[in-house]
């Protein structure tokens, strides 16, 4: 084969002949990281990349830092990010979530609960955290960490940021403990060792924990209602009903279910009540819609006794005649269990009562069933008669709504 013709060497395009913009466009789509590495390169991309405006985007990208905020400091923004990351850059990856997270509830808070408001605390200090590590000789998870640098969880009032739940004799409303009640009520018992507190209720005693260890059977940082084991001759025996996999992801979804309307406010309170929407039932001018929540303090798995509280809504439209307006008379159930096993159920009212119903009005009540099974589910009808038209009776369906128990695990202490 012949030699390639000699060709003359191209002279090496230098970084420095390079012009600005198109340089500064593609140092825009690096990470921080990346970003601060081109300060190292040469003295070019040293000043390029200081250049503030390449900032800005990570600063509201991981700090979720506004124009608002950065005039307010009167820094650049790269500054900015520089300050911030030597406090919280461990939580670089959380922050942004949980801010916006504890913006989105606060937000909601001042406009439905604005009492609640005033229970939240002020940030933990980092040394804070790290000294209860110390105290409790456990790591705690970067993202519990991350939110209470945020919020220090809330004083022990009522009603707590974590959601109530109200029958007739009984009630709970559950606190986010602040870090230093949380290790005070650190396990290093049987059946829940390594386990830190989340939450409180002052009239129930129950807690959510958050296992620190992969131990007694539980996951690292999986988190739970503690049951006991009735049936176990040890009193450390104990039943976890799940509540979450991670400290963000437990708190992350529960202020996405209150933020956009999936809890009903009564009261002034957060009511852990879900409402599933294909749970809808109208008959001629009335609908019926119902929402449930389960109850594990009032709850075991053995022997097998899981309880729910449903509420139900009855609401007659308001573009109804007014001759239309009725009274409710009795009500019909038809209970099945996971086993296909049935009761049926009809007495006078609901809850002791005969609510009249008329136009745009709305009625609502709250009761509760046991399942021996794991899941079940309830439907039936209501019966009215029109106070018009005495001698009118007609039935109103309730729509077929499911009861599930959370998933669960026993310990092996």
């Amino acid at each position: 084969m012949a030699a390639p013709p000699d060709t003359e060497p191209s002279s090496a395009l230098s970084l420095e002949l390079l012009p600005t913009d198109p340089l500064l466009l593609i140092l825009s789509f690096l990470d921080y990281r990346d970003l601060v590495s081109c300060c190292y390169l040469n003295q070019r991309l040293n000043q390029l990349s200081s250049h503030d405006p390449l900032w800005k985007r990570h600063c509201k990208k991981y700090w979720l830092i506004s124009e608002e905020e950065k005039n307010r400091r009167n820094q650049s923004w790269k500054a900015i990010f520089t300050s911030t990351y030597s406090d919280l850059g461990r939580y670089i990856h959380y922050y942004a979530t949980l801010k916006k997270a504890w913006d989105d509830l606060e937000k909601y808070l001042g406009q439905w609960c604005p009492r609640m408001i005033s229970s939240l605390k002020e940030s933990a200090r980092e040394e804070d955290l790290d000294a209860v590590e110390a105290q409790i000789r456990c790591k705690l998870p970067d993202d519990y960490r991350c939110s209470f640098r945020i919020h220090n969880g809330q004083k022990l009032v009522v009603p707590g940021l974590m959601g109530s739940m109200a029958l007739s004799n009984h009630y709970r409303s559950e606190d986010l403990l602040d870090i230093d009640t949380a290790a005070g009520g650190f396990q290093q018992r049987l059946g829940l060792k390594q386990c830190l507190p989340l939450t409180f209720c002052i009239h129930t005693g129950l807690s959510q924990y958050m296992a620190l260890e992969s131990v007694e059977g539980r996951n690292k940082y999986e988190i739970f209602y503690q049951c006991p084991d009735q049936t176990a001759r040890k009193p450390s025996a104990i039943v976890m009903f799940i509540t979450g996999t991670s400290y963000l992801e437990w708190f992350t979804s529960y202020v996405n279910k209150v933020v956009t309307g999936g809890y009903p406010i009564i009261r002034d309170q957060i009511f852990r009540y879900v409402h599933d929407k294909k749970c809808v039932a109208t008959t001629e001018d009335i609908t019926v819609s119902v929402s449930t929540s389960f109850l594990p303090e009032l709850s075991s798995v053995h022997p097998p006794h899981y309880f729910f509280t449903y509420r139900i809504r009855i609401e007659m439209s308001k573009d109804a005649l007014p001759e239309k307006t009725c009274q409710l008379d009795s009500r019909y159930w038809r209970i099945t269990n996971a086993k296909g096993d049935v009761d049926e159920v009809q007495g006078p009212g609901v809850v002791g009562e005969f609510p009249i119903i008329g136009p745009g009005k709305v009625y609502e009540y709250t009761s509760c069933t046991t399942f021996s099974t794991t899941s079940g589910y309830m439907e039936g009808y209501y019966t009215f008669h029109c106070l018009y038209y005495k001698d009118r009776f007609f039935n109103v369906t309730i729509p077929r709504f499911h009861m599930v128990c959370p998933a669960f695990k026993v310990s092996t202490a």
